[in-house]
């Protein structure tokens, strides 16, 4: 019998448990010792030598709270990018990063806007603050600067952009993101989320760093989980206005980011030999494993990240795909979270692992 004195749960407040939560990429398969995780764009490479240095190296600090300012993480960051540290904001993972700018800036009432198909975190944390939000159709499978625009109201804070954009792997180029940039109040934030920029070769993507210098509305994020393998640690920075840094800051929690994850990002950001070993890998299997796909009969979106999106003819038939798929000890990534449930999105792998991606959705289009 229920006692009917037992204490209740207080409430949440009005809207949090109408938010579908985030589902991260599947990591397991029942039966599989060891699968092949292509489901979360993370570095088949790993981590460099460097930063695994750098990791174990810090063991012998980790008694000890970190610095709460990164200052050494900072100074490696703003030298590469060629930034002013000061302007810089670090979190756990970009994702924080999000969280931050949509506490700091948003009300109830207030909305964000974003692509259709703009990744999922931007609204998750928007939502929480009791904010709407706006999405702007995207028929072509990328974020347009006008259908970006009409979404804008008087109630508008923020336009987030994903550039390359996950789960499509589409890519908005220089010219299109000043453009964009150009047709927003002054008032309204513009942040683009460069989180695959390291992979990109396509010749008219640009990095927004110059074009936020200048500006008083910009904020450029970057992830160290990609190129940097660094998923596990959860570190991710913003390049914004000094004011925006400044109150940000008065929000964001002192210690955010542990001992080994500024030790370890700190090291990556100088690994250039493996920011290029990773990219190389890329930039040799992404179009091979595209054709390869395309010759069975599915259709692949062209991708400017470390993934490569099929797109099947109904969603029965993804979904059948993923379970061919995680028969043979691959996971890959369904999207109908992000309303393509006709989707899968196949992380680049190593040389073997792609050849297994290949073989295995050989045999499936035979079926």
């Amino acid at each position: 019998m229920t006692d009917a004195r037992a204490p209740q749960a207080p409430q949440a407040k009005p809207g949090i448990l109408d938010i579908a939560p985030y589902v991260g990429g599947k990591s397991s398969i029942a039966g599989v010792a060891e699968p092949m995780k292509l489901s979360s764009n993370e570095n088949m490479l790993g981590a460099g030598e460097k930063a695994r240095a750098a990791y174990e190296a810090a063991i012998k600090t980790i008694h000890i709270y970190p610095d709460g300012r990164a200052t050494k993480l900072r100074g490696a960051v703003a030298q590469k990018h060629g930034l002013e540290p000061e302007r810089l904001i670090f979190g756990n993972g970009s994702d924080e990063v999000f969280a931050l700018l949509n506490q700091t800036y948003l009300t109830a009432g207030d909305n964000i806007v974003c692509g259709q198909y703009g990744f999922l975190a931007y609204r998750i944390s928007a939502l929480g603050c009791e904010a709407q939000v706006k999405l702007a159709p995207e028929p072509n499978f990328k974020a347009e600067v006008d259908a970006l625009l009409a979404q804008v109201d008087d109630r508008t804070k923020i336009v987030y952009v994903s550039n390359p954009s996950n789960p499509t792997g589409s890519y908005n180029t220089g010219e299109e993101i000043r453009r964009l940039h150009a047709g927003l109040p002054a008032d309204v934030i513009l942040v683009i989320d460069e989180a695959y920029a390291e992979y990109v070769v396509e010749a008219d993507w640009e990095t927004a760093f110059p074009l936020a210098k200048d500006a008083a509305n910009i904020v450029v994020t970057r992830t160290f989980s990609k190129i940097h393998g660094l998923g596990g640690l959860r570190i991710g920075f913003g390049y914004a206005p000094l004011a925006m840094v400044e109150a940000m800051d008065r929000i964001r929690l002192p210690f955010n980011v542990s001992v080994p994850g500024l030790e370890a990002a700190a090291a990556a950001v100088g690994d250039e030999a493996h920011q290029q070993a990773s990219r190389d890998l890329i930039t040799a299997w992404k179009p091979r494993l595209t054709q390869a796909l395309r010759g069975f009969g599915f259709e692949v979106l062209p991708s400017a990240g470390n993934f490569v999106l099929v797109l099947f003819d109904a969603a029965e038939r993804a979904a059948a795909a993923s379970d061919y798929l995680n028969a043979k000890g691959i996971i890959v990534r369904g999207v109908g979270g992000y309303g393509l449930p006709q989707g899968l999105r196949i992380t680049i792998g190593t040389e073997d692992q792609n050849r297994a991606v290949i073989d295995a959705l050989s045999e499936f289009a035979a079926t």
